[in-house]
C-alpha cells in the first residue's frame, strides 16, 4: 500500500543520457491525473549536442559522485510536502532503491536498475557493456562517452541500425568515471532486511548492460520482511527500454502496479477491520 495518496511522481535518469528520456512517459503520467518532474542531474541541464561539445573536458560533470548525486535528488524529493512516487532507470533505479530505503518515497520503481552494492555483477554482458565507464586505467578528470559502438551493444541492441543512429544523436551525452565506480562503494548501500514502501523491480529478457539475471538477484536480495516487492520481467526489451516501441506498454504496466497498491488498506486499517 502507498504511504500516501501522492499523485507526484519524480523521475530519475541513468548514466549515459539525458533526461529528455522521459518525455513520453512524463505525459503519459500526467494524462493519467499525476504531476511528474524528471530534473536533469548536476551538470547535465543542456541538449545532448550541447554536452557532447563538452567531452572530454567536462570538469564540474567528472568531478561529480554517487554520493553527490544521491544528495541531489534526496534534496529534490524532500521538497514535495508528501512523500512522492519514484521511478528510475538503470542507475536511476538504483537511486530510487536508494531513497525507498531511507523511507523518501511513497513508493518505488525501480527500471533495470543497476545493482546496490553486494550484488557483485558477473555477468558477461553487463561486464562487455559496461566495463568501459569505469574507465579505471583512465584520468577520472575526463568525462566519458561510449561510442556508436559500444551504444549499439549496451542500449540498442536488436533495433534497426536507423533507429539506433536516431536514438544515439538525440540521448546520448557524456557521463562521470567517478559516479559510475561509485556503484562499487558504500554510496550505493541498501539495507535488503528493512522494511520498505512498495517496490518494483522490472527487467528485460534482452538487456545486455543489466541482465534480467542481474536484476532477478537484485530482487531475490531483498529479506522477506511483510514488505510489498514485486517483480515483472518484459520480452524483447533492451537498455533502451524507455524509448522502444514497447515503451507504453510498460508504463501501462507500472501505472496499473501504482493504483493497485494505492487501493490497498494501509496496516493500520487492516487492524482497524480485524479488531470490529
Amino acid at each position: 500500500m502507498l504511504s500516501n495518496n501522492s499523485k507526484d511522481i519524480v523521475f530519475i535518469t541513468g548514466a549515459f543520457v539525458g533526461n529528455a528520456c522521459w518525455d513520453e512517459w512524463r505525459t503519459y503520467f500526467e494524462s493519467k491525473g499525476y504531476s511528474t518532474i524528471a530534473p536533469a542531474w548536476p551538470f547535465k541541464n543542456a541538449s545532448a549536442a550541447e554536452l557532447r561539445a563538452r567531452q572530454p573536458d567536462d570538469t564540474d560533470l567528472a568531478t561529480l559522485t554517487l554520493s553527490h548525486l544521491v544528495d541531489y535528488f534526496m534534496d529534490i524529493v524532500k521538497g514535495f510536502p508528501e512523500r512522492p512516487i519514484l521511478i528510475g532507470h538503470s542507475l536511476g533505479g538504483l537511486i530510487t532503491q536508494i531513497l525507498v530505503n531511507r523511507d523518501l518515497a511513497a513508493a518505488g520503481v525501480a527500471i533495470h536498475s543497476l545493482p546496490p552494492q553486494g550484488i557483485i555483477p558477473y555477468e558477461f554482458s553487463f561486464l562487455k557493456g559496461g566495463w568501459k565507464a569505469l574507465g579505471l586505467f583512465t584520468s577520472a578528470k575526463k568525462t566519458y562517452l561510449m561510442s556508436f559502438k559500444d551504444w549499439q551493444y549496451a542500449f540498442v541492441n536488436g533495433m534497426p541500425l536507423e533507429e539506433q543512429k536516431v536514438a544515439f544523436e538525440k540521448y546520448t551525452i557524456p557521463e562521470s568515471k567517478t559516479v559510475t565506480r561509485g556503484g562499487l562503494t558504500s554510496a550505493a548501500k541498501v539495507d535488503f532486511a528493512k522494511p520498505h514502501v512498495p517496490l518494483l523491480l522490472t527487467s528485460g529478457s534482452t538487456d545486455h548492460i543489466i541482465p534480467a539475471h542481474l536484476n532477478l538477484r537484485n530482487f531475490r536480495k531483498y529479506v522477506d520482511n511483510g514488505s510489498v516487492l514485486d517483480y515483472k520481467e518484459f520480452p524483447g526489451r533492451n537498455h533502451f527500454v524507455l524509448g522502444q516501441p514497447t515503451w507504453k506498454e510498460d508504463a501501462e504496466y507500472i501505472l496499473n502496479w501504482i493504483q493497485k497498491i494505492s487501493e490497498q488498506p494501509k496496516p493500520e486499517a487492516q487492524k482497524m477491520s480485524l479488531q470490529q
